[in-house]
């Protein structure tokens, strides 16, 4: 591959550079002498050797070039509907994007030789998993490298795919990144090109490197593949001398009085006069009650990403912000989405996330039990913020006859904003524990915050005001009732819809 020159990639707009050896015929200049499927299957034999030359792959005639099996993922049950697809790890749910948008993967290398897998049922898994999130909007990453003459799928079954995937799917899906694309993908893309719509050509971007990735996604909660990345560090050894030199991050700097997002809830309180509901969530909260309720498709809808930016430097800055000067409903929900994203630890810490993953396990009719002790588990001002989100996001539930927004829906909005494992991403198969987790504390609220047990002398020893409504210092928890235990109320309702710093 030395030697490559960059062409732009077709039908994208723009973003995205492949590389090409030189030499090699583009499928323009071929198809008059060449069948465009055995031209793509002579592509693809090019890829595997130059994947072996670069002692990222073996050759076919040594031993499979696909990656070895992911190993079962110990929260996917036997009895999964697509056990038989699903236990290869070839899809992955990795979190949500800067933008707010949930993350799906797709990993060439973890798919079998063909004739271990059945394509049909793989459109169907994937079609099965889509259909969770095809309401809200989505991104999709593929991983290019691994793809092989052993394990492709024909390419008459991806024309037929393309199709079965109707508006439903399109629509919503803001972004597909393809990572280390090479020149089959050229042929590919002219083979689909009756099929595919200028418009939907528009939302691919086309990536040689994976620290590509980085400006738009979370890269450490992706679930990269080992194999993929050996590859991606093998490109970047060949190509070092023809890269531009790799731009230094400068070394972290202390957040500013006012900052906003990313920082510790502890960080908010001590900086905005003890108050334990953050501004951003306050704020965010009471404009959306006031005005937004009603709205159809409350937080499953993104908002211009520029404009999240600017809104995020005015809070960080400590400058007031007016979401009635911006025009859209959608933008605060974002932003509270967004602050939940980028705290420093989720809201459900670190520490609960096994917990949490056990709930399927429960008995249905003690799980709201079960919820309320792994919430006794909760730090004081988490289990306060947590308590006003929910309650806030219940009532968002009893509009859904308008809004379309049912505990459930709010769920799967909401339950990776919440909780995130400490390292790597949430896998497949754990977001039907995090969700339900959510969809419980939303749908249940009233019962699983009404008894939080009082720590006594020690978390009034601890300091810093304590939530209104909650048990004075040195109080009891007999002062008052067990549902005020904790729980600030929902904000009143504002005189302006501005935000101004404290």
């Amino acid at each position: 591959m030395a030697g490559c020159r960059k062409d732009p990639m077709p039908g994208s707009s723009g973003g995205g550079v492949w590389t090409v050896p030189p030499g090699r015929p583009t499928p323009q200049q071929s198809m008059s002498g060449l069948d465009l499927e055995e031209l793509a299957e002579i592509e693809l034999q090019r890829d595997e050797e130059e994947a072996a030359a670069l002692g990222a792959a073996r050759r076919p005639s040594a031993a499979p070039s696909v990656a070895p099996p992911a190993g079962p993922d110990p929260e996917l049950s036997m009895n999964h509907p697509f056990y038989d697809v699903a236990r290869h790890g070839i899809l992955q749910v990795a979190g949500e994007d800067r933008f707010g948008r949930r993350v799906i993967t797709f990993c060439c290398c973890r798919m079998p030789p063909s004739h271990e897998l059945n394509h049909r049922r793989l459109l169907e898994y994937l079609k099965y998993t889509l259909d969770q999130y095809v309401e809200s909007d989505y991104t999709i990453v593929y991983f290019h490298y691994g793809l092989n003459s052993q394990n492709k799928p024909s390419l008459r079954w991806l024309q037929s795919a393309y199709k079965e995937f109707d508006r439903r799917y399109k629509k919503n899906l803001k972004a597909l990144y393809v990572v280390h694309p090479t020149n089959f993908i050229k042929i590919l893309w002219t083979i689909l090109k009756p099929l595919v719509s200028h418009k939907f050509g528009k939302k691919v971007t086309y990536f040689n490197y994976l620290s590509e990735l980085r400006e738009h996604l979370k890269y450490d909660q992706l679930s990269i593949p080992r194999e993929v990345l050996r590859y991606d560090e093998e490109l970047r050894n060949l190509h070092a001398g023809r890269l531009p030199p790799p731009t230094k991050t400068p070394p972290p700097r202390p957040p500013l009085p006012t900052q906003q997002f990313g920082v510790s809830l502890q960080y908010l309180k001590d900086k905005n006069q003890g108050e334990l509901i953050p501004p951003v969530l306050r704020y965010t909260v009471t404009y959306l009650r006031e005005k937004g309720l009603h709205t159809e498709g409350l937080f499953r809808r993104s908002a211009s990403v520029q404009t999240v930016r600017e809104i995020q430097r005015l809070y960080n800055q400590g400058k007031p912000v007016n979401f009635d000067d911006y025009g859209d409903i959608h933008l605060p929900a974002v932003i509270l989405k967004t602050f939940l994203r980028e705290l420093p630890q989720p809201l459900l810490t670190f520490e609960a996330y096994e917990q949490i993953l056990e709930i399927t396990s429960v008995e249905s009719s003690l799980r709201v039990t079960c919820c309320r002790q792994i919430l006794q588990n909760l730090p004081e001002h988490n289990y306060a913020v947590l308590s006003y989100l929910m309650g806030f996001l219940h009532e968002v539930s009893r509009e859904s006859i308008s809004n379309k927004m049912n505990s459930s829906n709010l769920a799967c909005v909401f339950g990776l904003n919440l909780i995130w494992p400490s390292q790597g991403a949430s896998s497949l198969s754990a977001l039907v524990p995090l969700n339900l987790f959510t969809e419980l504390l939303i749908e249940y609220y009233d019962k699983v915050f009404s008894g939080r047990e009082e720590r006594g002398a020690q978390a009034g020893e601890q300091g810093g005001p304590r939530a209104r409504g909650s048990v004075p210092a040195g109080g009891t928890a007999g002062d008052r009732p067990a549902s005020s235990l904790a729980r600030p109320p929902l904000p009143p309702r504002p005189l302006t819809t501005a935000w101004r710093p404290l």
